[in-house]
């Protein structure tokens, strides 16, 4: 399967949508405090007024759920994209309303238009025929964009693609780079391949991991997930995280493993605390010596030299999940770590978007990784083998196997 391709629309002169993903972190100011996601689809942007389009931009932010919630408008996304593009971005009142759509109608060559939240509809979430209608009715072309939300069914990104002829919709260039990249990386990964897989919970990280399995060397366990394979195993693990449903499938990833020859880790020791607060008590232990009502936080100084050994030889990276609660500082050190040793890796390092790119951006290491997703749950799918909701329409058959 192939993604339609940009570079094959006749856009010149023509009035296209773009549905980007500007849902970007904001400080207690309401200030953009990472404009990533905004600088990753210039590019794009870019393309359609080099051909004198005229350009309608879409995106959601934050999750007001079918209101008008003021801390949620994309005032400052259209302050910032002036900044970024230095031509001026026209900000609708609403979404599908009266404004937008005459805005959307007056529309003039190399003029932007950035619609409000997307999710101020509530059509929006329930992919809404009737949104996805209005919204398709605004222009000739239709571009996706917004790789962070194409693992949703929503209006504005899947419904709204059944709308034009595949001569009138494609990806953009941060969708296509995005499936690209995760294709090479599950296809043709360069040897030896090493998985780093953390985050709060198995069940989040289960069929990624079982698909993950028959493509990787070595596969290393981090975060509250651990603490499911560590209880399996026979240790105490105190108050940790643990999903106990979960117990027979953490013995069959790891049987599974055993079986396809993949080295896999879980860590050695662990700082645990007496509660989860920025003032607890915390101490390192073994993994086998997690006191009775105390909580695992963090990977050990024992585990990240360990980490560190296994990944010494690897030469690809793909990493989606942190080693430990990292917003809290005393409990960072462990993905801290990891992760500059990742950085300084001469391997294709990948991180798998969500709170792994908020941590590297956080340290600043953010320009020294191979690629950085934009999509965290996105990516996860990718990863778990899935066809995208918001890709599955932007696809042709081209003979070969699925990109994913």
């Amino acid at each position: 399967m192939k993604l339609l391709d940009i570079k094959d629309l006749n856009l010149a002169g023509k009035k296209v949508f773009i549905r980007c993903d500007f849902n970007v972190p904001m400080d207690e100011f309401g200030n953009i405090s990472d404009d990533r996601r905004i600088r990753s689809a210039l590019a794009t942007i870019n393309y359609c007024l080099d051909r004198d389009c005229a350009v309608i931009i879409a995106s959601h932010l934050g999750r007001p759920e079918g209101k008008v919630v003021a801390k949620d408008s994309l005032l400052p996304v259209a302050k910032r994209l002036i900044k970024l593009l230095k031509k001026d971005v026209t900000l609708a009142k609403d979404v599908v309303g009266e404004d937008a759509m005459s805005k959307a109608a007056a529309l003039k060559q190399n003029e932007i238009l950035l619609l409000e939240n997307l999710r101020y509809e509530p059509g929006e979430t329930k992919n809404d025929k009737e949104l996805s209608a209005k919204l398709a009715s605004m222009a000739e072309f239709y571009i996706n964009d917004a790789f962070g939300v194409s693992h949703r069914a929503h209006a504005s990104v899947e419904g709204i693609t059944r709308l034009f002829e595949n001569e009138h919709k494609a990806g953009g260039f941060l969708l296509q780079k995005e499936i690209e990249f995760f294709s090479k990386l599950i296809r043709k990964p360069v040897r030896p391949f090493a998985a780093i897989i953390g985050g709060s919970k198995v069940s989040g990280k289960l069929e990624a991991l079982v698909n993950l399995l028959p493509r990787v060397d070595k596969i290393l366990i981090g975060g509250g997930m651990a603490f499911t394979f560590l209880k399996q195993l026979g240790y105490n693990v105190g108050a940790s995280l643990v999903e106990d449903d979960l117990l027979e499938d953490a013995q069959h990833i790891m049987d599974e493993a055993k079986r396809l020859g993949v080295k896999f880790y879980l860590p050695v020791d662990i700082v645990v605390a007496d509660k989860f607060s920025e003032d607890s008590v915390s101490k390192m232990v073994t993994a086998q010596e997690i006191p009775d009502g105390w909580i695992g936080l963090d990977i050990g100084p024992a585990t990240v030299r360990l980490y560190r050994e296994v990944l010494n030889n690897v030469q690809t990276v793909l990493w989606n999940g942190p080693m430990g609660v990292y917003e809290i500082e005393k409990f960072a050190r462990g993905s801290n770590n990891i992760a500059h040793f990742v950085a300084d890796s001469y391997a294709t390092t990948v991180v798998g978007g969500g709170d792994t790119a908020d941590l590297v951006q956080r340290i600043g290491l953010d320009t020294e990784l191979t690629f950085i997703s934009t999509g965290g749950g996105a990516s996860l799918e990718l990863l778990e083998g899935k066809v995208l909701p918001g890709v599955a329409q932007l696809m042709v058959d081209d003979g070969e196997d699925d990109y994913s």
